[in-house]
């Protein structure tokens, strides 16, 4: 190419205002995506989709920041839920609040800021005065691991807009492991200091309530201060650029440590890791990544909304007290709707459909409960008014080193779900959650019967089984369950339900016999638990699995012609549907 129609390299700038400087990626309702600064966010939310970060952990950290500026931007939040609803009604989104707020603390969003460059520390720096790939702070770059990533080649360089969202996303995400020691760090042995733990928000199973648009989704997660059992808000919160002196090198003292979070605004801009990223006026061209303070997430759940908790008897036998509450997080593996009971009410799958099992009642998302709550007590919102509950989260591996997985799902449902008085709505989403699971459950079975009449190994089988009657089911319990609104006789619902499910698993099960090779036709004498024989073959196994199907799935009073499951010996009589 030549010389002449090459771009010009941009100028060297000494400043990069957040507050005016696009750099956050919106997803418009028209499609369209492009960067906007913090000031055009607020003033464009309804326009907005949401913020479709570089990865969905970006998201979830990004919108946590929008919601910082927010609570402070209005002295804390809504102080009442009669506030909250001004601001939810046509016309009542502070859009030039937060543009005077932003403008008068706009030195704090400067990311090359001389003294307080946002959310670093100016001075960081090693012994050696070490400058570091910024691969260390961009999680979609695993260290070591160059194969079937965006970044072949490493993240050599980025543009300041880039660099912010993976800031704010390493204070958030940031993997474990020995990292760099910095000057003045007391934590510091021979150069280095050891594990500390994820960021901030790790450990967490994330649940961010979405609306129609960006306003819609800051307002739901936005909690009033007078709902204080549900949320914590102290005089002394504030955002880390408001507060006096900037971090330094070294982590909080530990009385100061214990005493916070604050508040949302604390929380939301707590700083985990210390970070400087080195530039030439250009672009970042390397970062220094040092631990800042770690976050405790023991017992948390009264100052951390979005997330749900789960009773930890380990916990408690080493403390010796009862109870001790950690983040339920999310399982890469299953699916949002799998784990609807945790989400709704606080209880593990079995503890929730009253089944076997050692799972203690937890507590569920508080903003999911908020939003209970005022689906009952305010005129806000309809009833029936659908809210998304998107699911975010990390999985680490090797001692929390590396990233290993995200998690990124999200459920549509009425608000009415979440009622804490009336449960009736949702004791049938996790009934016909329940139901989804005993027919794959015995899908599996019959998988397994199948390979096990063939003389062949039973597990791979049940699994691959497993996954096809989820995959078959996932997109219909979703539909169904954004249908299950006020409007819906409850019962009536639930008996579609039961008609999909038996329906779908029925053809897949049919499916499976058709396919099943000719040792498992012919079949084979096998031994009983009891020490007893009988002959399995596909058609003893596929006549089994269509009774268990129809009297476990079914509705009693469509069970007439249902034989007893020991007519039928199931192909593992000592399994149980687990959920």
């Amino acid at each position: 190419m030549p010389p002449d129609v090459l771009e010009a390299a941009p100028d060297p700038v000494s400043s990069f205002d957040l507050t005016t400087q696009p750099w956050l990626p919106v997803l418009l309702h028209d499609g369209v995506e492009k960067e906007l600064s913090l000031t055009e966010v607020f003033e464009r939310a309804e326009e907005i989709r949401r913020l479709p970060g570089d990865l969905p952990t970006q998201e979830f950290a990004l919108t946590r920041l929008l919601l910082a500026v927010l609570y402070d931007a209005l002295d804390g939040g809504p102080g009442t839920r009669e506030e909250w609803e001004r601001l939810w009604r046509d016309g009542g989104f502070p859009t030039e609040r937060v543009a005077a707020y932003l403008a008068e603390h706009r030195e704090g969003f400067d990311l090359l800021h001389p003294r307080r460059p946002f959310f670093q520390v100016a001075d960081l720096r090693t012994g050696k005065d070490e400058v570091f790939s910024l691969d260390r702070i961009v999680a979609d770059v695993p260290n070591n691991d160059r194969f079937l990533t965006m970044r072949a080649r490493g993240a050599r360089r980025l543009s300041f807009a880039e660099a912010a969202r993976w800031v704010v996303h390493a204070h958030a995400w940031d993997i474990s492991g020995i990292k760099s020691g910095a000057v003045g760090d007391p934590r510091v042995k021979a150069g280095k200091v050891y594990p500390q733990g994820v960021g901030s928000v790790g450990m967490l199973g994330g649940v961010l309530v979405e609306g129609r648009d960006l306003r819609e989704t800051l307002l739901l997660n936005l909690i009033p201060r007078e709902d204080r059992a549900l949320l914590r808000h102290e005089d002394a919160d504030m955002p880390v650029w408001r507060r006096p002196e900037p971090p330094g090198a070294g982590p909080l003292p530990e009385a100061e440590a214990a005493a916070r979070p604050h508040g949302p605004r604390d929380l939301y801009t707590w700083q985990a890791r210390r970070v400087r990223l080195h530039h030439d006026g250009r672009e970042a061209y390397g970062v220094v990544l040092a631990y800042g303070d770690p976050l405790p997430y023991r017992d948390m759940h009264g100052r951390e909304p979005m997330s749900g908790w789960r009773r930890s008897e380990q916990q408690e036998k080493k403390l010796r007290r009862s109870p001790v509450y950690l983040p339920r997080t999310h399982d890469p593996a299953r699916t949002a709707w799998r784990g609807l009971a945790a989400l709704i009410t606080g209880s593990p799958p079995e503890a929730a459909q009253g089944g076997r099992g050692n799972g203690s009642p937890g507590i569920t998302p508080r903003v999911l409960e908020w939003l209970g709550r005022m689906a009952e007590e305010s005129e806000a919102f309809p009833y029936d008014y659908l809210v998304r509950a998107r699911l975010l989260g990390c999985e680490y591996g090797t001692r929390q080193s590396v990233v290993a997985d995200v998690v990124d799902d999200s459920l549509s449902m009425s608000v009415v779900l979440l009622s804490p008085h009336d449960p009736t709505l949702r004791n049938q989403a996790v009934r016909a959650v329940q139901l989804a699971e005993t027919a794959v459950w015995l899908l599996g079975n019959l998988a397994a019967g199948l390979a096990r009449a063939a003389g062949a190994d039973e597990p791979t089988p049940r699994a691959e089984a497993r996954d096809r009657g989820f995959g078959a089911l996932d997109a219909p319990f979703r539909q169904w369950l954004a249908g299950l609104t006020p409007e819906v006789a409850p019962e009536e619902w639930l008996e579609e339900w039961r008609r999909t499910t038996y329906d779908q698993v029925l053809a897949l099960g049919g499916d499976l016999v058709q396919s099943s090779s000719e040792a498992a036709w012919e079949g084979r004498v096998v031994p009983t638990a009891k020490g007893g024989t009988y002959w399995l073959n596909s058609a003893s196994v596929e006549r089994g699995f269509r009774s268990e199907l129809r009297r476990r799935v079914l509705a009693p009073e469509d069970d007439d012609s249902a034989g007893r499951p020991e007519d039928h010996p199931p192909s593992n009589p000592t399994e149980e549907p687990t959920s």
